[in-house]
Formats: C-alpha cells, structure tokens, sequence
C-alpha cells in the first residue's frame, strides 16, 4: 500500500497498460518530447519509450528491426525511409528547422563568433572541443566540415572531444572541469543542458539549419496513436515550446 501512495494515479494508469508507442529519435527532439511525453501518453493511452541519438545512429537501428512506431529524423532521411516503405507515406510532419550553435559552459565569458575569422580564434583558444560523432551525427559531420573550411582540421584533433550524441556532448561539457572549453552543436540539444549556454549560431558562411520531421512506421501496431503523437508535437497549441527549444517554423 505505501508503494500505491508513492505513485501517481497517472503512472499506476500507465503500469497496467500494454501498449507502448516506441521512438527512434534525433536528440535535437529529446527537450520536445520529454516536454510532451506526458501529455502525448494521456492523450493516447500508451506509454512511451524513447531511444535519442545521432540520426544515422537512429536510421540504422530502425532497418535493423529494433522496436518504432515513431521516427524523428531529418527531413531528408524520412524522404528516404518513406522511399523506402519504412515510413507509413502520408504520415511525414515537419516539427521546424533546427540551428547548429557554439556552446560554452554557465559562468564564463563568451567569445565572439559571428564571423569566421571570430569564431577560427575561439576555437584555437579553447582547451578541448566538445561536440557529436562526427560519422552519424548531423552536427558533427558538419562541424567537420567547419574546421576543414577554417584551415584548422589537422591543428585541432588534439583538442577534439566527440560523443555519440550533442546531448551526451553537452552534458561531458558541463561536468568538466576546465572552464576554457568549447561546445558545438544542434542548438536544441544545447538548450535542455544544464551548465552550458548557447553564445550563438555558426557564422552564415557556415549556417547549418536542419529540418526535422516525424513519421509513422508503416509496421507499427498504433497507427492511429502514433500519429495522434505526433499530432501533439506539432501542433499550434505548443508552438511557443517549439520555439523555446529551439525549434524554428518551416517558411
């Protein structure tokens, strides 16, 4: 009985519940959801079971079968999934544009970077460089590409501090001791991490705005809730959670 009493007449809902809407994800959606992921489980009579990580990460674990009936990915990699009949076609929304930032921990001084030039010496003086894989994540094969555009690749691999995921990256960045590092990746991972704060997007010369979009395996088991999900996310009522976190409207 005191095991009843410490749980919420929500979770005791959930407990005896057997249906469960599973989510492969991009972290630049894990704030939106876990934002939402009481109300989508309410409003849907599921539970939901939610797998962040790098995109291509996402996509592989998907065509190797693992358990999804939501995918949220780049809108480019549900076009291809939807190609592919993995995507229930019709089913593909777009939750708004994400931008690639430049992080530094809480508590210390922000460099400039509104220009290449700015952000080229930033990134020289920082002690350690702290974004996602740089082979499956959006953010970290573009961020590659940044310091091959600046000249300074090669200069830079002692300092390099990949992690699986931005949010993974995000949160070794905060706990590290160091307060002369830097961050880079999709703003929205950014913004859930608490101990790091965004100074800006990248310079336009190498602007990074990616879209990303939700669709509904065309397997899964809760089509209708599935879509209902996705639905929530999207919707007008938590547009300014959107923006909040990161999340920009599609023109």
């Amino acid at each position: 009985m005191v095991w009843c009493d410490q749980v919420s007449q929500h979770q005791i809902g959930l407990i005896v519940l057997s249906r469960f809407i599973h989510l492969l994800s991009g972290g630049a959606a894990q704030g939106l959801v876990n934002a939402l992921k009481a109300s989508i489980e309410t409003s849907t009579d599921t539970q939901l079971l939610c797998n962040f990580g790098a995109v291509g990460l996402m996509k592989q674990k998907l065509i190797d079968g693992a358990p999804c009936d939501v995918v949220i990915l780049t809108a480019a990699l549900i076009e291809q999934l939807t190609a592919s009949g993995h995507v229930l076609a019709g089913s593909p929304r777009h939750l708004g544009l994400v931008k690639t930032g430049v992080a530094v921990k809480s508590g210390t001084s922000w460099p400039k970077v509104e220009t290449s030039e700015q952000l080229k010496t930033a990134l020289l003086a920082a002690t350690g460089i702290y974004f996602p894989d740089p082979q499956l994540s959006t953010a970290g094969i573009h961020f590659m590409k940044v310091l091959k555009g600046l000249g300074i690749a090669d200069t830079m691999a002692s300092k390099l501090r990949p992690y699986p995921n931005g949010n993974a990256a995000m949160n070794a960045m905060a706990a590290c001791d160091d307060p002369h590092v830097i961050g880079c990746t999709q703003v929205t991972e950014i913004l859930i991490t608490v101990g790091v704060d965004v100074v800006a997007n990248l310079p336009l010369e190498f602007e990074l705005a990616t879209l990303y979009t939700a669709g509904v395996l065309s397997t899964s088991s809760y089509m209708a809730e599935a879509q209902a999900m996705i639905d929530i996310l999207i919707s007008q009522e938590h547009a300014a959670l959107r923006a909040k976190g990161g999340f920009l409207p599609v023109a």
